[in-house]
């Protein structure tokens, strides 16, 4: 199977992302067919055996689309032919606007039936206006009848076909009023002519398309933000010698140069100076962040007080910023759920307004017997009736709750999940490194090992000596931190062999013939080492919160070590907004009840999983779910990313590593939990957003459709005219765009 997304011209409605969709849909070896009107993409997914892009670009191409793939894409000649189009529509509106006024007071004794002196006979002349209106029709108007084409030749109907069909309605019946006037009163009917209406309708929509097109570009303002970001050029250091080079030409493991004020050019680590750096543009953080040599550096981040010198590791689509970038545009591409109904209203939408304007002239004309007021009737149904509203409603809602949670540092997989992000009800926090720093430090060590000195110092040595060889081989932040503190002792780390890790239980090795074991009481017990001469230090130690391990040498218990990991800042904040949400939050950790307890109650958690080895995680997320709750799972390491998977949502840290964050939905960037607050409230404004979207879209069909049918006319003879129908359509998605562009003013509070 292989995932292709295309960029895609010449759609003008959601019918047309429709047919698009359809089309594709029906290929053989075609998994699936997404297609977002909004932001002009089709992502499909297909067996490469059976199809392959070329063919589906050529199907794309034979219903009268385009389909390019990205990197075909010039960006200077996409964003010149942008600026081509919106210069057209410019000109078209203008034209057609000003032939419409001329028109529209040429109509006004006819539309008021009064005489009225300051208008002369000329400007309301048959033949005049028709050759004012015949250039409108045919040049401004030419977009409608192609894109109406099209959609016949493929059997399928679109926002063209309702365009064409009106004004065409409208021209054609002036047009025959125009050549035979006769036939019109001899029928008892005055000869008038609508083509005001078909102009003034087709400059009023191609208004509203220009408008859309602006305010669709505004939706996007994220993405080209954060491109906006990169650095153009980098300094780096080769054969000795300072060259300014464009940021496309850095290689791995170039060494580059990076002054106080300057933007890091690329993603790498630091191996020289030391500085603070403001990350707020990738992560949200406000506060600089200190750097020294060893430290990552993210490209794009704006170095502040001091000079550093990097190694460059990531490049290219490799930095983080690249991906950030890709990831957003996945999410503005992609489908939430609560689109489908809108998709599956678009589909019949156009053949049932079609429907209802013949049986409306039908109707008008059966029972007043007036061809006029059935064909008026009529082109008011199908001007009025617009899918591109509906088609609008979620993709650009999504686009911009999107962009906006990357300015916070949330990166959202897809729209899927940031629409059930809203309906969260329990929150299930992984301890380490996400409710703490990840970092921790060795606080306190016990050796029972009889010491030649008072103090015991040495046989705490001995003990440190032992254990350090072990975890100098695990990757277990603990054992980091045991690493560590040995080395700050300057203890010499003797070789092991024979290393083994037993997941959720502890490491073993041979060292200096000895065997030594290091892990979790419960693991001793397994074991049958006897370690109740520790149990007071422990149950002391953990009660204060700390993380302690023993440690046994030929199966013999000599010792324990505490360690202790910050708690974040945010943590106990966050815990309590969530709270405050009527959020359950729950810890899951390996560690044991007695430090988990301890931890929990200093950040408010009332429920606690302890002891949880990292493959009965998922068990747990499952035991929850079985509750009836949607769950949402936080955490930031390797032994995290099957229950990031498992959850309802899944929301990586991203401080944390690569594996969990590809398991999850949701990734917090900067690893503050106060993300998990902004991604929910962010969730819920924007589902808020869509909602009010299609509420719009359809209460405007919905009373629109039936007053252009003429419903209100028995009651107070009132007749909707198309003209104001036309600016109604051509409104209505605007609205909608305008409505979604409210979500740039989201703040977390």
């Amino acid at each position: 199977m292989s995932k292709v997304t295309f960029n895609l011209r010449g759609m003008n409605c959601a019918s047309c992302a429709n047919s698009i969709q359809t089309s594709t849909r029906a290929i053989l070896g075609v998994a699936s067919s997404n297609v977002n009107f909004a932001v002009e993409q089709a992502v499909i997914e297909f067996d490469q055996t059976k199809t392959s892009a070329a063919a589906i670009q050529k199907v794309i191409k034979d219903i009268g689309y385009e389909a390019i793939l990205p990197e075909q894409v010039d960006d200077d000649l996409e964003k010149k032919s942008r600026l081509a189009e919106t210069h057209n529509l410019t000109h078209k509106v203008w034209f057609g606007g000003a032939i419409g006024v001329i028109l529209v007071i040429g109509s006004l004794p006819m539309m008021t039936g009064l005489s009225i002196p300051f208008i002369p006979a000329w400007l309301h002349n048959n033949w005049f206006q028709l050759a004012l209106a015949l250039p409108v029709q045919l040049w401004c108007g030419s977009s409608f009848y192609i894109g109406a084409g099209k959609a016949f030749k493929n059997h399928t109907a679109t926002m063209d076909t309702l365009i064409a069909l009106g004004t065409l309605a409208a021209f054609s019946y002036s047009i025959t009023v125009t050549l035979n006037p006769a036939f019109f009163i001899s029928q008892g009917l005055q000869p008038e002519v609508y083509y005001e209406v078909s102009v003034v309708v087709i400059t009023l929509i191609l208004l509203g398309k220009l408008f859309e097109n602006r305010a669709k570009g505004e939706t996007s303002d994220a993405i080209r933000k954060l491109i906006g970001l990169q650095a153009k050029t980098a300094r780096v250091l080769r054969d000795g010698i300072e060259t300014d080079i464009p940021i496309a030409d850095v290689q791995i493991n170039d060494i580059v140069l990076v002054r106080p004020g300057e933007k890091i050019p690329v993603d790498g680590e630091a191996i020289a100076g030391n500085s603070t750096v403001d990350e707020s543009m990738v992560t949200g953080e406000s506060i600089p962040i200190e750097k020294k040599v060893g430290d990552s550096v993210i490209g794009a981040t704006m170095n502040k007080s001091g000079s550093l010198q990097i190694r460059a590791n990531r490049i290219g689509k490799d930095t983080v910023l690249s991906q950030i970038v890709q990831l957003v545009k996945d999410a503005q591409g992609s489908k939430a759920p609560i689109q489908r109904l809108a998709d599956q209203v678009t589909g019949w939408f156009v053949p049932a307004v079609i429907s209802i304007a013949i049986a409306t002239f039908i109707i008008w004309f059966e029972i007043m017997g007036n061809i006029t007021l059935a064909t008026i009737s009529a082109v008011g149904v199908l001007i009025i009736a617009c899918p591109c509203a509906l088609g609008l409603a979620a993709p650009t809602s999504i686009m911009v709750g999107t962009g906006k949670g990357a300015e916070n540092g949330i990166l959202i997989k897809d729209a899927g999940s940031l629409e059930l992000a809203h309906k969260i009800q329990t929150i299930v926090l992984d301890k380490t490194g996400t409710l703490t720093e990840g970092k921790p430090v060795v606080t306190d060590v016990f050796a029972l090992t009889p010491s030649p000195s008072p103090s015991g110092e040495r046989g705490e040595r001995d003990l440190l000596e032992l254990v350090a060889a072990i975890e100098r081989n695990s990757e277990h932040p603990l054992a980091e931190a045991i690493v560590n503190y040995t080395k700050q002792k300057d203890i010499n780390i003797p070789a092991v062999a024979d290393f083994m890790a037993i997941a959720g239980s502890g490491v073993q090795g041979k060292v200096n013939n000895s065997l030594v074991q290091v892990g979790t009481r419960r693991w001793m017990d397994e074991l049958q080492i006897d370690t109740s001469d520790l149990h007071q230090y422990q149950d002391a130690w953990e009660t204060g919160g700390k993380t302690v391990v023993l440690v046994a040498v030929d199966n013999t218990a000599c010792g324990l070590i505490g360690i202790a990991d910050k708690l974040k800042p945010s943590s106990q904040v966050a815990v309590a907004v969530l709270q405050r949400m009527k959020i359950e939050v729950v810890m899951l950790t390996g560690d044991n009840q007695s430090t988990a307890e301890a931890i929990a109650r200093e950040v408010g958690i009332k429920r606690v999983f302890a002891g949880v080895r990292p493959d009965q995680k998922v068990a747990k997320i499952r035991e929850l779910q079985a509750e009836g709750k949607v769950v949402a799972m936080v955490g930031d390491g390797i032994n995290d990313a099957p229950a990031l998977a498992q959850a309802d949502v899944g929301l990586a840290i991203g401080t944390g590593t690569d594996v969990a964050i590809a398991a999850s939905d949701i990734t917090l960037i900067s690893g503050d939990l106060q993300g998990i607050v902004t991604a929910i409230q962010l969730s819920h404004a924007t589902i808020n957003n869509i909602q009010q979207n299609l509420f719009f879209a359809f209460i405007y069909n919905v009373a629109g459709i039936p007053i252009a049918a003429g419903i209100l006319y028995p009651l107070s003879g009132w007749l909707l005219n198309p003209i104001i129908a036309g600016a109604a359509m051509a409104f209505s998605s605007v609205s909608v765009v305008t409505n979604a562009l409210r979500l740039r003013n989201f703040r977390p509070q």
